[in-house]
């Protein structure tokens, strides 16, 4: 059987040679294009928009849209928000559990997804549905990087993706994991800084953080 990742594995690869993913949650979609320029200024061109806001999809498109930013949908929880995340021009999924109606709609339609996972059962059932990246979630509350590393030796062909609870200064711990793929986060920017047009500010976080993830990056 194919895996998700050898039928569309550009995303995922992009997202591993970055180290990083911001993950980001939209009110206005007019936000998007100043957005965009702060990640791509600071060095990072690819995000995570949540779909948790009613701007979500529209926001996807615009980004999309751009052609310059890897875009992908975050809490991603039926087949049907799968569906209209791809649509708008999400290029990857990622889940906050491990679903399978969403693992299953994904393999089907040949779209990179990170479901979310804490267990050695959640990830075992991931890799049966295809998936070689997980996302660790809610990485701060489940040992952290202390975790993952107790998982490097029985599930050496898994990468992980933390998230949850992750900070600019819990960031390098992370990133000095072998089978951590990229650490995402929503520090790089809130909503409220999204909201307030906080732009240069995000794009100095945006550049500290790649400085950081660089000397891993291939």
């Amino acid at each position: 059987m194919k895996t998700i990742q050898e039928d569309s594995l550009a995303p995922l690869a992009q997202i591993a040679r970055h180290r990083l993913l911001p993950i980001l949650t939209v009110e206005d979609a007019s936000r998007v294009g100043p957005l965009a320029e702060a990640f791509i200024g600071g060095g990072l061109p690819v995000v995570e928009l949540t779909l948790r806001t009613p701007a979500a999809l529209e926001s996807i498109g615009r980004l999309a849209a751009r052609g310059d930013v890897l875009v992908g949908a975050g809490t991603v929880r039926t087949a049907e928000q799968a569906r209209a995340a791809v649509g708008a021009g999400a290029r990857f999924l990622v889940t906050p559990a491990c679903s399978v109606e969403v693992l299953e709609w994904a393999r089907d339609h040949g779209v990179p997804v990170t479901p979310g996972c804490v267990t050695p059962s959640e990830v075992e059932l991931a890799r049966a549905h295809g998936c070689g990246t997980v996302k660790f979630f809610p990485a701060s509350s489940f040992g952290g990087a202390a975790t993952l590393r107790a998982y490097a030796a029985p599930l050496p062909d898994v990468g992980f993706i933390p998230t949850g609870g992750i900070s600019f200064k819990t960031l390098p711990e992370y990133l000095a994991l072998g089978n951590v793929v990229a650490v995402g986060g929503g520090w790089f920017a809130s909503p409220e800084d999204i909201r307030n047009g906080c732009f240069g500010e995000i794009e100095q976080r945006v550049r500290e953080a790649v400085a950081l993830a660089s000397p891993a990056v291939v």
